[in-house]
């Protein structure tokens, strides 16, 4: 799940259920298998009444092959991850989930579905016009995988218009009222006009379409009219385009005085048309959006500049080619034509048709009002229960706890991360920083704590990623910001992205230098903090230092001579051979007589090696749990292939984010924790890191986690064979894994400060006497 960012919307009239009518000809023009039928992703109902989503394209009551190279036995990354979205909608309609956070996954959905035409779409795009006729691992080209990808992104629009108009009549039930302009009184519609005078008028332009108005440009996920209108005596149709202009403090959704009631901006702005043209004959006006392709990317090794070069690509992206156009259902046929031959698109295949709302992303601002009772209960992040002694210095505590484990946002990051960073810019005792940066919120307090660091003459060195998709501009903004204060700021290593999240921070102790470091399943930004699933080690293991020291070297240089570790597993020269190779050791345990078992968690499952290798190990009899968000090739329990393998996914309040891995190893255990999912591109494109977790205390933690996510019964969906799920069903009493977790921090928090509180006074009294 993504966070929906402001651009535009459709008329809200009163919502009825948004018809997507596929554009013609894509089945036909496509090169279809003949297996391949249509690919619905909306949920169902199983045999027993369970929520279900479809299976994938042409695998149903099929039998699996045996040979394991057979590309049937992997199914289609995009696929899966609209099945994954497919999850996620269902729980906009669960009679559970309150009623405005049933409304923001409607939003989540949306904005993950412009962002799959941005990324997916756009890059198959690539593929198709480059020539690219090549199958994917599982058997298809890109111009099937186009037409299957959209085949179910029409399912999931019409799942998700249908469960829109549901919500939108209960949330008027319960006083939220979302209408359109002309359904409001005199009195509501003369007060929403001398709002948008006041506030938003001035910032809207209209450009004219003729011989002396060139096309304009049109933004990325802008929402826009397009308006024909005629001169009183003049019945000569003219063209006119207006932005809504949503975004930079101008909301979507306009409230109607001091109440719960909300109008559209563009509706209001369709309505009030004669402020644009005055005098004008206003013929119709129409609603229209763009999605535009951001796979931008040059080659680094030409480069001579990787900041110029990312510049570049940003500007380059902003005039993108289009990938899709969405347009309101009142537009005339020349309209529409004539847009898509502005725009450069084939009107059969790239234009979408729909009813009722464009932009749904937008309705996050309806799911962020403040009404307590349509939101799940509050939830505030514990203080670490290992970390509870603000008054001591939070170096000590980690050296003399060796290592301490944080769960996020179970667990406060402020009171973790941000307070590791602010100590070590203030310890006179800190001689240097050294830090991988990815991504960050715009408020970060963690680079504000490295510029203060850098300015009281610690060595501050960072390692930032300037190509992470959609968040370039920031970090350009951060690197130049941090430059300016004396950090040494670096790019990482040509051709490959440095995605792995670490922290080392180096102290004069009593007994020499120490390396404290601390690693991290997800970004080092605030405000994911809040929302993801997320693991962090604290640690000052000189193994694990002396590893982390390794590895900046290679990032701040490039320079590959045989580098040593000796506990973590760095990619991409090491990660996927080590998993692999502790695979088949828990196969030759298995064999041995003993037990084998691998259980991991973590976002997709891609990377075709890997999901062979586990395949070989169930026909072995392994034992295999993987807890996948959303995009898994495998397919679990096909006789004879994967029997002992269980796929399961965590939908819920929070977005799973981290990743562990764990092998039995024969009763010694072996965990691991850190940023790199079992995709190709994080084991051979990106700089990652998986570090061990030897402590027995942080391993009992860890073996909590994963059980109570394995055992879930609220919002655990099971992959069947067919790459289908069916959510769990524990009954009206099961508890979601998530707020198992929430009830467990605070039990915990709870016992620490009583322990805590008890050890005080015994010291009190002792000093007493």
């Amino acid at each position: 799940m993504s966070s929906p960012e402001h651009s535009g919307v459709h008329k809200i009239v009163d919502f009825p259920p948004l018809e997507v009518v596929r554009p013609s000809g894509v089945e036909a023009r496509a090169e279809r298998r003949e297996t391949s039928p249509p690919v619905p992703v909306a949920t169902a109902l199983s045999g027993d009444g369970r929520p279900r989503t479809p299976p994938a394209p042409g695998l149903a009551d099929r039998p699996a092959p045996t040979d394991l190279a057979s590309p049937e036995l992997l199914l289609n990354r995009e696929l899966t991850y609209l099945n994954f979205c497919a999850r996620v909608l269902h729980e906009a309609e669960d009679a559970r989930t309150p009623l405005l956070e049933r409304m923001k996954f409607v939003a989540i959905v949306a904005s993950n579905i412009d962002e799959f035409f941005q990324k997916r779409i756009g890059g198959l795009k690539q593929q198709v016009g480059a020539g690219i006729h090549a199958s994917s691992p599982d058997g298809r080209t890109p111009l099937q995988q186009i037409a299957d990808s959209i085949t179910a992104v029409h399912a999931l629009e019409a799942r998700k218009a249908k469960i829109l108009e549901h919500l939108v009549g209960e949330l008027r039930g319960a006083g939220v009222v979302m209408l359109a302009y002309r359904d409001l009184d005199a009195a509501q519609q003369a007060l929403v006009r001398d709002y948008y005078v006041k506030n938003i008028f001035p910032l809207v332009t209209p450009q004219a379409m003729d011989p002396a108005h060139p096309f304009p440009f049109v933004s990325n996920l802008s929402l826009n009219l397009m308006v024909t209108l005629h001169y009183p005596q003049d019945p000569e149709p003219l063209l006119a385009r207006v932005k809504v202009p949503v975004g930079a403090g101008i909301p979507r959704f306009l409230r109607v005085g001091a109440t719960n009631t909300f109008v559209g901006l563009e509706d209001v702005m369709a309505a009030n048309l004669d402020l644009l043209f005055p005098g004008m004959e206003i013929e119709q006006c129409s609603l229209f959006r763009v999605t535009r392709n951001a796979v931008v990317e040059h080659d680094e090794e030409e480069a001579e500049d990787l900041l110029d070069m990312i510049e570049v690509e940003l500007r380059e992206r902003k005039f993108a080619p289009v990938v899709r156009l969405q347009v309101d259902k009142t537009m005339a046929p020349y309209l529409r034509g004539r847009l898509a031959s502005e725009l450069g698109l084939d009107e059969q295949n790239d234009v979408f048709e729909a009813i009722g709302m464009l932009s749904q992303r937008d309705l996050m601002e309806i799911a962020a009002l403040d009404i307590p009772e349509l939101h799940d209960p509050p939830h505030a992040a514990a203080p670490p229960v290992d970390l509870l002694q603000t008054d001591r210095n939070i170096f000590h505590i980690i050296r003399d706890a060796k290592s301490v484990l944080v769960h996020h946002p179970y667990e406060s990051f402020p009171l973790s991360v941000e307070r590791f960073l602010k100590e070590a810019g203030a310890d006179k005792k800190v001689r240097a920083i050294k830090m991988t940066l990815y991504r960050t919120s715009r408020d970060s307090q963690v680079i504000r704590h490295l510029i203060k660091a850098a300015q009281s003459g610690k060595q501050v060195a960072v390692v930032l990623e300037l190509k992470a998709r959609f968040d370039e501009e920031a970090n350009i903004r951060w690197a130049q910001r941090m430059e300016r204060a004396g950090i040494h700021v670096t790019y990482g290593v040509v051709g490959l992205k440095t995605h792995c999240k670490v922290l080392l921070v180096v102290r004069q102790d009593y007994d020499g230098l120490r390396r404290y470091a601390h690693m991290s399943t997800g970004n080092y930004h605030a405000g994911t903090a809040r929302l993801y699933g997320d693991l962090g080690l604290f640690t000052c293991d000189d193994g694990i230092g002396r590893d982390l020291t390794e590895l900046f070297n290679y990032l701040t240089t490039g320079y590959k001579p045989r580098r040593k570790y000796v506990k973590i597993l760095p990619a991409p020269k090491i990660m996927k051979a080590a998993l692999i190779e502790k695979i088949e050791r828990e196969v030759a345990h298995q064999e041995a007589g003993g037990r084998g078992l691998i259980q991991w968690k973590m976002n997709a499952l891609e990377d075709v090696d890997i999901v062979r290798a586990l395949y070989r190990a169930s026909q072995k009899g392994v034992q295999i749990d993987l807890i996948v968000r959303d995009s898994c090739r495998l397919r679990p329990g096909l006789p004879g292939i994967s029997e002992r393998v269980r796929v399961v996914s965590i939908v819920g309040r929070f977005l799973e984010h981290a990743r562990v891995y764990y092998f039995h190893n024969g009763g010694k255990a072996e965990y691991y924790l850190g940023s790199a999912d079992a995709m190709q591109r994080n084991l051979e494109r990106r700089v990652e890191v998986l570090v061990p977790i030897d402590d027995p205390r942080l391993q009992t933690e860890l073996r909590v986690f994963l059980d109570t996510q394995l055992g879930d019964q609220r919002g655990a969906w099971e992959m069947q064979s067919d790459g289908s799920y069916v959510l769990r069903d524990g009954g009206p009493n099961a508890k979601h894994s998530q707020q198992q977790m929430i009830e467990r921090t605070e039990r915990r928090l709870r016992e620490a400060t009583r322990l805590r509180r008890r050890k005080v006074r015994g010291i009190a009294r002792r000093k007493l006497r």
